[in-house]
């Protein structure tokens, strides 16, 4: 992976790498890959955290924060006194019938439910394991509210990404494994994206992507190895 990494840092390629991870926060995230051997630049790194931290600034939110500890980080300075809102991330520690409750309650008072993102499921060392989204839906339901997502793959999230790189669209490559929030997402924009088949990656994922705006490779390498050496060309 390593070689891989330099290899478009040494093209004229602006790199990013774009995550729905909210498990932590974006300095824990750049300390985690530095400690694997990655010399990743922090300001390299956009995550959904960011996204939504940019939106509760803007709005002046207090939001209660369904959000794991380590994820907390990215919210400091944020009060949690007098609650108007409601941010959901991947906090499975969380999700329980009390705190659910609490933001239930919140939303019926007519607050704004923002979701980090609507994942359905992500990929643990033992396997898939269930995402936000379900506790998302749930709340919208219960609720009548309609959340304001942020994270892959909505529209804003990728603009921002690339505004910091000034980027547009249509000058941009995703690489990612899911289909929905990677490859689908950043088609929607305009961007031409590559599905690689590892991590999220399912069987018969690949027969779904537009072949007019996608590609598919088995693994990162693939998908480098065709950005360098045919699509720059």
């Amino acid at each position: 992976m390593f070689f891989i990494y330099s290899r478009l840092k040494d093209s004229s390629l602006d790199v990013k790498f774009v995550t729905n991870t909210t498990k932590e926060s974006k300095n824990r995230l750049h300390e985690r890959i530095h400690r694997l051997g990655f010399n990743i630049q922090k300001n390299e790194i956009f995550t959904s955290l960011t996204a939504a931290r940019n939106l509760v600034d803007e709005q002046k939110l207090r939001p209660m924060l369904l959000l794991e500890d380590e994820a907390l980080e990215d919210f400091e300075g944020i009060s949690q006194e007098n609650l108007n809102s409601v941010v959901v991330g991947l906090a499975p520690g969380c999700f329980n019938y009390e705190k659910l409750n609490v933001a239930f309650r919140l939303l019926m008072q007519g607050y704004p439910l923002i979701a980090v993102h609507k994942a359905r499921y992500y990929k643990r060392p033992d396997g898939l394991a269930l995402g936000p989204g379900g506790f998302v839906s749930g709340l919208e339901f219960a609720t009548g509210t309609t959340a304001t997502i942020v994270g892959k793959p909505q529209e804003a999230f990728f603009l921002s990404a690339l505004k910091t790189v000034n980027c547009k669209p249509c000058e941009a490559v995703m690489i990612g494994d899911d289909l929905t929030d990677d490859v689908e997402g950043a088609n929607n924009i305009g961007m031409k994206s590559i599905l690689v088949k590892t991590g999220k990656y399912r069987e018969g994922d690949d027969k779904k992507v537009d072949p007019f705006h996608s590609a598919v490779c088995s693994d990162i390498k693939s998908a480098v190895d065709l950005l360098l050496n045919e699509w720059m060309h």
